[in-house]
């Protein structure tokens, strides 16, 4: 399926490595222009495939003097498009043009003052002489390659940002795509829209448009299934499909054993409404458990629900008669994170059940139309489509659903006792209004149990933790700064309605370090 952009003005993003380069993706879109990632050695027609208006190299941990350290193609430069290089990007443009890089005196880290010192800057168009920016980095230039000029200083470094207006190429030794660069996102709209000259259509309209147009394209008079989970993503694509095809669409929603409690009954009437007889509903919790039967390791509980899921669709599309497409809601974050697809030069995080976790060979054919958006955009693509603001910001719930909540063994019993203390953390959430705030809470059983007292009795029973983060897209998070009285009411009601809990725990760890789920 082609990407969603790939007709429209695009920037290409090449990964070196940095923690930040998912946001530079994200700041780019921001100015509403598609932006893709690619790995630093993308090949001339990966990046020919996305016809780009422009190219940002991101930074990275390396010096351009490691040995291995990662290069910039000639061709990159060689396409005559403008090019803007972000710290290690910088460094490794200037050094591969004859520039000099070296260790700086100090090093840089953290919020520093660059000064603008050429007005005529393009990238610095319309923005303050001295501003804040975030800096993270040992080396820096000390003398320009050929045609190059400075066009900005900080104190450490005399050339903070550099340009060579003939050709394109722009630098800057800080971090324009993090929020503490507090002109960063005018810096990377000046360079998409000013230097590159790109169009601002990368909207919800246009996304929609493009991804009806590419469904029609690719099923053609083909049939497809679409799995649906009863969370915001699945349903954006059972929307569109079924916009793009109609009848040839089956719904298909199966309830794996592992979804919140109640949310089985609530899809299926939710659905009917929406699809009518298009909804076709699996009751394959007991397939499900059977299969996750003692293991404990994560990855293996992903692999594992991928290929069950495909199983349960294989056969359900085999009693349906010939189905020729698979259509589900994978995100861009599920593709970076698995490590399994276009885009990242990181290491896997964790196997995404819809990306790393299906079986090597499917009879049907995967459509995936909201491969390359983020949470964010999704839900603005669902409330164009008219899609029910309260399914719309629905918290994201996972794939393999309560099977990454459990940490260690998944049991019939352990299921229920954690949809029970889920329920109550859902509810006293909601009732205190911040379910808008928050991006995500949900309860989790731990394998660890714990001496308590309950009236005159000794209790040894469960650890529930409460997870709540904010976040934008769930590339990065922070913990929730919960209310006491909120927190105190659902470790109350955990702890007295909940068989077999004595003890509720609250996680304020972020993401990074760590990640949203616990598996």
């Amino acid at each position: 399926m082609p990407t969603p952009g790939a007709a429209r003005t695009t920037i290409v993003v090449l990964d070196y490595g940095s923690q930040y380069s998912q946001l530079i993706v994200r700041r780019v879109r921001e100015c509403h222009v598609y932006a893709e990632m690619l790995p630093w050695d993308a090949s001339e027609s990966d990046i020919d495939r996305l016809n780009p208006a422009g190219i940002i190299l991101s930074g990275g941990p390396n010096s351009v003097y490691d040995a291995g350290a990662p290069y910039l193609s000639e061709h990159v430069l060689k396409r005559g498009i403008p090019v803007l290089g972000l710290c290690y990007g910088m460094q490794l443009m200037a050094h591969q043009m004859q520039g000099r890089v070296a260790p700086a005196v100090h090093r840089e880290y953290g919020l520093a003052q660059v000064q603008i010192t050429d007005p005529s800057s393009d990238l610095f168009h319309g923005l303050p002489e001295t501003q804040q920016v975030w800096m993270s980095h040992g080396d820096r230039i000390d003398a320009l390659p050929a045609g190059f000029v400075a066009v900005a200083r900080s104190d450490n470094s005399p050339y903070a940002a550099i340009e060579n207006r003939q050709r394109k190429l722009y630098g800057v030794q800080f971090h324009p795509e993090v929020v503490h660069t507090e002109h960063g996102a005018a810096i990377l709209s000046n360079f998409v829209l000013r230097i590159c000259g790109c169009a601002p259509d990368w909207t919800p309209g246009s996304i929609i448009h493009d991804s009806i147009r590419s469904i029609r394209e690719t099923v053609g008079a083909g049939r497809v299934i679409c799995g649906l989970s009863g969370g915001v993503d699945s349903t954006v694509v059972a929307t569109l499909v079924h916009r793009a095809i109609g009848d040839q669409l089956t719904a298909v929603f199966v309830n794996t054993g592992l979804l919140r409690q109640n949310e089985a009954e609530e899809t299926v009437v939710r659905f009917r409404q929406l699809l009518g007889d298009r909804l076709q509903y699996v009751d394959a919790s007991e397939v499900f458990l059977d299969a996750l039967a003692g293991v404990t390791d994560p990855e293996r509980k992903r692999v594992i629900i991928g290929n069950t899921f495909i199983d349960t669709f294989e056969q359900e599309a085999a009693r349906l008669g010939k189905v020729d497409f698979l259509a589900q809601g994978t995100l861009y974050p599920d593709v970076i994170e698995s490590a399994g697809g276009t885009g990242t030069a990181a290491a896997r995080i964790k196997t995404h059940h819809n990306v790393g976790g299906l079986p090597e060979r499917m009879r049907m054919q995967l459509i995936e139309p909201l491969r390359y958006l983020f949470k964010d955009e999704v839900r603005a693509v669902g409330l164009e489509l008219g899609l029910p603001p309260d399914l719309i910001y629905r918290p994201p719930f996972p794939g393999p659903g309560l099977a990454v909540r459990i940490v260690g063994e998944i049991t019939y019993e352990r299921v229920a006792t954690l949809q029970a203390a889920d329920a109550i953390v859902r509810e006293e959430i909601e009732s205190a209004g911040l379910g808008r705030d928050v991006w995500q809470y949900f309860a989790v059983l731990t394998p660890l149990q714990t001496v308590g007292v309950m009236g005159d009795n000794r209790t040894y029973a469960n650890v529930v933790a409460v997870r709540a983060v904010t976040s934008v897209d769930g590339m990065t998070a922070d913990w929730a700064r919960m209310p006491y009285d909120v927190l105190a009411r659902i470790s109350s009601r955990i702890v007295n309605q909940v068989p077999g809990v004595n003890r509720v725990v609250y996680d304020i760890s972020s993401k990074p370090p760590a990640t949203i789920e616990w598996e």
